[in-house]
């Protein structure tokens, strides 16, 4: 019995930690939403990682799914929240303490402390999209435009700035276009660069603005890949596979592009002497 309990730990922890945001949110707030909600999207990611420690084949797209269209139809286009980052900053510019500002703040600012980049592994509904193309492990060397994300990250802070600046009448209906619009921009420019760059995850890496937030909290993420240097050949395997390009092979917080594992574990699935663990 503790055997099996040790087994599944991961999908165990993350439901309870999940559950206790749910409660938390639910009582301070008063709101039962907060409750179904959490506890929805923390089922799915215990429900994928139960399935991955199972070697379902497709753990993760279960989970990416499952919570990504959750957000993007029901939060999304019935709800009429713009979950994207423009959301974020227009519920807090109006003080206003809801779907968007709750979810970045758990999601995308501090629970990144806890999981590092696995939003983007597990619940984006644009890299979900992404994630199908033919282009799953890089077939080209990363390219330096991640500058251009503070770009994109800069203009949807002084679009939904502009709006109250300058008192634009009917915001509600202006952020609700602007997450249909920006859905489909996301998904026209990720598909392009996906083809072009001959990597699913370019959009991720080049132009997300998510990312900026995702980055800091990320260096320091509890949930880590790590190697085993007793057991590691040097084979290459885990670099290769990885959708980041992540050196998976340095165990340091300062290993390249360390801040951008969205825990997708196809390295530790690629490793032929089991070196590679989470």
């Amino acid at each position: 019995m503790l055997t099996k309990l040790k087994k599944y730990s991961s999908p165990i922890i993350m439901l309870m930690v999940f559950e206790m945001i749910a409660v938390i949110l639910w009582l301070s707030l008063d709101n039962l939403f907060y409750l179904f909600n959490f506890t929805y999207i923390g089922g799915f990611i215990a429900l994928g990682l139960f399935l991955y420690i199972r070697k379902y084949r497709h753990a993760r797209l279960v989970v990416q799914f499952g919570v990504g269209f959750y957000m993007l139809v029901y939060l999304g286009i019935i709800s009429r929240e713009n979950m994207q980052i423009e959301g974020f900053w227009y519920y807090l510019f109006s003080g206003v303490f809801e779907a968007a500002t709750i979810h970045y703040a758990v999601a995308k600012i501090a629970g990144p402390l806890l999981f590092g980049r696995g939003w983007c592994g597990y619940a984006c509904w644009t890299a979900m999209i992404l994630d199908l193309l033919p282009y799953k492990q890089p077939k080209a060397p990363r390219k330096k435009f991640g500058w251009i994300r503070y770009i994109t990250f800069s203009l949807s802070l002084l679009f939904v700035g502009a709006l109250f600046v300058f008192h634009i009448a009917h915001k509600e209906q202006i952020m609700f276009s602007s997450f249909l619009i920006g859905n489909l921009a996301y998904y026209t420019a990720g598909i392009l660069l996906a083809f072009l760059c001959r990597d699913n995850r370019a959009f991720c890496k080049y132009i997300c603005p998510i990312t900026v937030f995702l980055k800091p909290a990320s260096y320091f993420a509890r949930m880590r890949i790590t190697v085993d240097p007793k057991l590691c050949v040097s084979c290459g395997a885990c670099k290769r596979v990885c959708p980041m390009n992540v050196d998976v092979t340095d165990n340091s917080r300062k290993r390249e592009h360390g801040t951008e594992c969205i825990l997708c574990m196809k390295c530790i699935d690629q490793c032929p002497k089991k070196a590679v663990r989470l």
